[in-house]
């Protein structure tokens, strides 16, 4: 039944999404719970602010490959599916949230997890590249001029909706297209203490004294 697919799409997306990188990384070779450091968070942020800026890469790049082959795999599944077949882009989509959605509450470390950047932008580079690559240089543009982590990857989410309608890519169905405003979202939404202390001018600047236990995006 597609039900039956449609689980197991969401199953497989969430729980990709639940390996926590960040935390497992610095266990095994740090021996030290990154959840205890900085601001507690599991993300790449975090991971590079306690110190492991080479674990906090390998963090990074591991949380976008998921995001990424998460809604690569369900997708390429959901097409050669001879048996419950069930549309390309709605399995697309769904694994999409599905594995942000893991890495945000993941089911190994009592549902708390990082905010998903990484995740969403691999997510992002796999349902729409050049607007993905877009949304990535304003981040990049806004962590140089502000040094703030969250703040460039607010906008960034903002701007991907934006960029996608703007851009070229490939044809989408209206799953996706609500995918691409409702994952920014969910991202922003997990920002919104680092927007309070943003405002109040107390949000963490990278590379500065760690004074507050407020962190950017991971």
């Amino acid at each position: 039944m597609p039900v039956v697919t449609y689980l197991i799409v969401a199953a497989v997306a969430y729980l990709l999404g639940s390996i926590p990188f960040g935390y497992i990384l610095v266990r095994l070779f740090r021996n030290e719970d990154i959840r205890a450091k900085g601001s507690g968070n599991i993300g790449a942020t975090n991971v590079v602010r306690s110190g492991a800026k080479g674990l906090g890469a390998l963090t990074f790049l591991l949380d976008v490959c998921k995001g990424y082959l998460a809604v690569f795999l369900c997708g390429h599944l959901a097409a050669i599916s001879s048996l419950t077949a069930i549309p390309a882009g709605k399995a697309e989509a769904l694994a999409a949230l599905c594995v942000i959605l893991g890495h945000i509450y993941t089911v190994w470390l009592g549902f708390k997890g990082g905010k998903g950047v990484a995740t969403a932008l691999g997510v992002f580079l796999a349902l729409a590249l050049w607007p993905a690559l877009a949304a990535m240089g304003i981040f990049i543009i806004v962590f140089a001029l502000s040094r703030y982590v969250s703040l460039g990857s607010i906008l960034a989410a903002i701007a991907f909706p934006v960029f996608a309608f703007l851009l070229p890519h490939a044809p989408r169905d209206p799953w996706l297209s609500a995918v691409m405003v409702i994952a920014p979202l969910i991202v922003i939404a997990k920002h919104h203490q680092n927007i309070g202390r943003l405002l109040q001018g107390r949000e963490y600047r990278f590379g500065k004294s760690d004074k507050t236990s407020g962190t950017a995006a991971a």
